[in-house]
């Protein structure tokens, strides 16, 4: 199956993004001030992020959080 092109890709809210992280919605919002993730605009000045890089992220700090512990 094809990758949503970024014009049909669903955008999710901060509340959304909030959930699947389990952090308050205040945090999403200060992560994309940050830069942590991207984020988008709406027309109203509302936040939205994109699902595909959101769940990528979460897919990058899940691995890195069920990795053995590098010895050196």
């Amino acid at each position: 199956m094809a990758a949503p092109s970024s014009s049909d890709e669903r955008l999710l809210t901060p509340g959304e993004v909030a959930g699947l992280f389990r952090v308050d919605p205040k945090t999403v919002t200060r992560w994309a001030s940050a830069g942590r993730i991207g984020s988008i605009r709406t027309p109203g000045g509302h936040r939205r992020f994109r699902e595909s890089e959101v769940r990528g992220l979460l897919a990058d700090l899940t691995s890195e959080a069920t990795l053995p512990p590098a010895h050196g």
